[in-house]
């Protein structure tokens, strides 16, 4: 997002910034393409989480399966029509990776599948949102002539009865890390990109229109009701907001049959991608999943680490 042009990041304002501009790009995108699209919206894929969980890595290891369509990198700007802009837009078809912002090492390039989904939910109201959920996803699955479809988006940790509720048969895998790992990781993406995000307005801009509100100077609480440990500078507040979000999920979906946790911890285990696998009703297949686990010391509440340690022994025993 630092590499862009001047007129790549004039684009970008002009096709991301202005409400209007999204709703009017959805409503021409569904009329020049909605009716074309036959495919029925059938197993669809979600993958959530409180960021920095693994759902990225996941997301592109789900993905190799090409079985799935997926939002990309080529679909910006004009997330709200992928068809329209795939028609005019000059894809770069070189194909080369370069790592992205994060600095974790997960390289990426044009056709890799990425979490824009969030856009469309803060494009229409949630009533409209849901109305037109499917139509959007049907446009997806046209974009890219696929049958399944497939996202990865923190934000839907709150969603997960709404996507349920539209989609009845979506399969739905929660990621969740050991805290202290988590937590410690979380703080420090917030305090690089807020410097970031000072130094490059663009930054900060660009995370604002994908709605990346999940650390950084615009970032929300995924969690915000009750807290004791308000301050995103403090490994404190990251470990609260891990054990509010999974001790909500584990007592809400612990028994449903179409949500699973996933310890992403574990993802480079042969075994676990099994699991998913089969959960998925997708063929296992080879993919470079790297032990990630670090041994990280941090000074923080004893009291809150000793919860997050307790609720993190029963996610390892529902997780697959």
């Amino acid at each position: 997002m630092n590499n862009y042009n001047f007129w790549q990041q004039f684009l970008h304002r002009i096709a991301l910034s202005p409400r209007f501009m999204r709703e009017t790009m959805f409503e021409i995108e569904k009329s020049a393409f909605l009716k074309k699209s036959k495919i029925e919206v059938k197993n669809p894929v979600f993958v959530t989480g409180l960021a920095r969980a693994g759902t990225t890595i996941l997301l592109e290891a789900i993905h190799k399966s090409g079985e799935f369509a997926s939002l990309s990198y080529s679909d910006m700007p004009f997330l709200m029509a992928p068809n329209l802009w795939k028609k005019i837009s000059k894809r770069d078809e070189s194909q080369q990776k370069i790592e992205r912002a994060h600095g974790d090492g997960i390289m990426v390039n044009a056709n890799s599948p990425e979490a824009f989904e969030e856009v469309f939910w803060q494009t229409l109201t949630q009533q409209d949102g849901e109305i037109q959920f499917k139509d959007y996803i049907r446009l997806i699955l046209y974009s890219y002539q696929k049958h399944r479809y497939l996202s990865k988006n923190n934000q839907n940790v709150n969603r997960i009865d709404i996507l349920q509720k539209v989609l009845p048969d979506a399969k739905i895998l929660i990621v969740f890390k050991d805290p202290i790992n988590h937590a410690s990781s979380l703080l420090k993406q917030h305090i690089e990109f807020s410097k970031a995000q000072q130094e490059d307005s663009f930054v900060k801009d660009y995370m604002d229109w994908i709605k990346h509100s999940e650390f950084g100077l615009s970032y929300q609480p995924i969690t915000s009701e009750n807290l004791s440990h308000t301050n995103p500078n403090c490994i404190n507040h990251w470990l609260e907001q891990w054990h509010f979000l999974y001790d909500k999920l584990i007592k809400s979906y612990e028994e449903d049959s179409n949500v699973v946790f996933v310890n992403g911890d574990l993802l480079y285990s042969e075994r676990s991608w099994q699991k998913i696998s089969n959960f998925l009703e997708i063929r296992s297949y080879d993919f470079e999943f790297k032990d990630m686990r670090r041994s990280v010391e941090v000074d923080c509440n004893q009291e809150l680490h000793q919860k997050c340690k307790i609720l993190h022994n029963k996610l390892n025993k529902i997780s697959i």
